[in-house]
C-alpha cells in the first residue's frame, strides 16, 4: 500500500515529517474499511518509518481492528525510500507470514511489485493497495487484486 495524501511541506521542513492531510486520512480509512468488508484485511502491517506511512499503517490497523494485537504493526527502514523492500518480502515469506500489508512510498511500491511479478506497468496512486500471493519461498508471486482508492473498488484478478 502506498501512503495516503500528505501535506506538501512539514513544519520542520523535513520530508520524513510530512503528515497525512485530512483528505488523506479519510481516504485511508475508506480503503481500510473496503479491505475489511472484502475480507482482505491484513494480519500484520509493516511500515516505512516516515510519518505519512506510519499514519497510514496506524489508520488501517485501527479500521481493520488489527491495532488491538501486540506486535501487529512494525516499523522497518527497508520500506523507507531507497530501502530494500524485496529483501524484506523474501524474509517475511520465509518466516511464513501471511496477509502482510506493507505501507510505503512511490516509486518503491511499483518497483517492488514489478520485481515480484516481472511486470506491472503502472505506478501506485496514493492509498492504493495491490494484493499479491507470494509463496513461502518468495518466488513466483501472483497478482490477486488491485484496490483503486479513487473509485473505492477492489479489482479481483486484474491483468498485470
Amino acid at each position: 500500500m502506498r501512503h495516503g495524501s500528505a501535506e506538501d511541506r512539514s513544519e520542520s521542513g523535513v520530508d520524513g515529517d510530512r503528515a497525512l492531510t485530512s483528505a488523506g486520512r479519510e481516504r485511508v480509512r475508506a480503503v481500510g474499511k473496503l479491505l475489511l468488508d472484502s475480507n482482505e484485511e491484513p494480519m500484520h502491517i509493516v511500515t516505512s518509518p516516515l510519518v505519512r506511512a506510519v499514519q497510514t499503517a496506524e489508520i488501517v490497523a485501527l479500521v481493520t481492528r488489527l491495532g488491538d494485537r501486540d506486535g501487529a504493526l512494525e516499523v522497518r527502514r527497508d520500506l523507507a525510500p531507497g530501502g530494500d523492500p524485496l529483501r524484506l518480502v523474501h524474509q517475511l515469506a520465509s518466516e511464513g507470514k501471511k496477509r502482510v500489508l506493507l505501507a510505503g512510498h512511490e516509486p518503491d511500491c511499483s518497483g517492488l511489485v514489478t520485481a515480484l511479478l516481472g511486470a506491472f506497468g503502472r505506478s501506485f496512486d496514493k492509498a492504493m493497495v495491490v494484493g499479491l500471493h507470494i509463496p513461502d519461498q518468495g518466488a513466483g508471486a501472483r497478482l490477486r487484486f488491485i484496490l483503486d482508492p479513487k473509485k473505492l473498488e477492489l479489482l479481483i484478478d486484474p491483468p498485470a
